[in-house]
């Protein structure tokens, strides 16, 4: 059975520790998309892990362990995570690497720091990872695939062409050095050996596991809303975040994805620029960053403080529809005991009316959100397993959220550890 793990938001919502709660129960696990711009967070029984490329199965020794064609392959980074894996005592994972998958170069990285400062003000909050350029050349036919580093007749006629297009644009629009022929062939070259020992025909592997009736697990990167073609655009990344594209990020057929699992945070979190409808500040933010979390909100890759807002039933609607959830994880739900009052954002006003349809950008902007007011439930629920146990009105505000969503909520993270998860029958209908 193949599921996929998704986020129904803007990135953040927890989707790492349900991802390797899930994979206690999964032979392999994949990451289909994305590259090292964002990260996943997960707390076990070997400490506090932030996991950047690395699926989120590499703590079990049971799973093998895919990164898959759709991703942004930054080679070092990768080798860097194991490494430190291994060093922290997590016994070395089980990993495979897509032939098919691209490989994020230095100058992918320099071209993004280098356009982000040009744009100053107007920038699109990059993490200057490279991801940008780098999708951008895999579409202009111009990347690296991991298969080409064994291959020193088409590295050497690519590399050639790669340095007369950037050149132009480090020389002439950037004021910066050149690249260099002989120096990317020998960075190319260290990156060959770096991978050798984990490449893989990724496709064939999973259709023979599929065949065998494996478990297996695809992991998504961001959420909905970071969407190149559904989401915040332009303030977006630059590969699909939605289920659908794990099919083609894997390698695998559409019709064998048959439960998807949105993620969503009991209020809400964004990293980076871009329309955020139910955003707070001041004390009020501060407050929620410094209780939110696993040690406060913010970014696992970046560092950056999140911006925080209330839960955004609009949005998040929008975020189960597109990703086709069967089910929906809510996470941190712990994090709100403090609050006497919940404000929930179930419309958007734009030009004086009120709609629950999530808009494009450009209406997006104009919007304020229309709030509705739950009572708190003011008491810790960390170390509760059953629903029934949880205070009436912690109850009905997931049965609330439930309702405006129109998507069953199955799983409850109330804690950061894989043991803090209730598990539910959905009474939606």
């Amino acid at each position: 059975m193949v599921k996929a793990v998704v986020g129904a938001n803007w990135g953040d919502e927890g989707k790492g520790k349900i991802t390797d709660m899930l994979a206690k129960e999964a032979d392999i696990v994949i990451r289909f998309q994305g590259g090292a711009n964002a990260g996943h967070t997960i707390v076990n029984d070997y400490g506090k892990f932030a996991l950047h490329t690395l699926p989120s199965g590499v703590f079990y020794r049971h799973v093998t362990n895919i990164i898959g064609n759709g991703v942004a392959l930054n080679i070092p980074l990768v080798v860097g995570e194991m490494n430190h894996l291994v060093e922290r005592g997590v016994p070395a994972p089980h990993l495979m690497i897509s032939d098919r998958a691209q490989v994020v170069m230095p100058y992918h990285i320099l071209l993004d720091a280098c356009e982000e400062e040009r744009l100053a003000g107007k920038s699109y909050g990059s993490t200057k990872s490279g991801i940008a350029p780098f999708y951008s050349d895999k579409f202009a036919k111009i990347g690296f695939q991991v298969s080409e580093l064994f291959d020193d007749a088409i590295l050497e006629e690519k590399v050639k062409k790669v340095c007369t297009l950037k050149n132009v644009l480090l020389e002439h629009l950037y004021h910066k050095e050149p690249l260099k022929p002989e120096e990317l062939m020998d960075t190319l070259h260290e990156y060959r050996d770096m991978v050798a020992p984990y490449v893989g025909n990724v496709s064939e592997f999973l259709y023979e596991a599929i065949r065998a009736g494996k478990n297996i697990l695809l992991e998504g990167q961001l959420g909905t809303m970071k969407d190149p073609d559904h989401g915040i655009y332009p303030m977006v990344t630059s590969s699909p975040t939605l289920a659908a594209y794990g099919a083609i990020g894997a390698g695998l057929p559409p019709y064998e994805i048959k439960k998807i699992v949105a993620v969503s945070k009991a209020y809400s979190s964004a990293v980076g620029a871009g329309a955020f409808v139910s955003e707070i500040f001041g004390e009020e933010a501060d407050e929620l960053r410094r209780r939110g979390g696993d040690g406060g909100e913010f970014g696992a890759t970046t560092g950056r403080p999140r911006r925080m807002g209330w839960y955004d039933c609009v949005a998040s609607h929008y975020g189960c529809r597109l990703q086709g959830a069967t089910d929906v994880a809510l996470t941190v739900l712990d994090v709100l005991g403090y609050l006497d009052e919940i404000p929930v954002c179930t419309g958007y006003e734009i030009d004086g009316k009120v709609t629950t349809e999530f808009p494009v950008t450009c209406k997006l902007e104009k919007a304020k959100p229309v709030y509705e007011i739950l009572p708190g439930w003011k008491t810790e629920i960390r170390g509760i397993r059953r629903y029934e146990e949880l205070p009436e009105n912690c109850r009905k505000y997931i049965e609330f959220i439930e309702k405006h969503l129109g998507y069953p909520v199955t799983m409850i993270s109330n804690g950061p550890g894989r043991e803090d998860i209730i598990y539910r029958e959905s009474t939606l209908v």
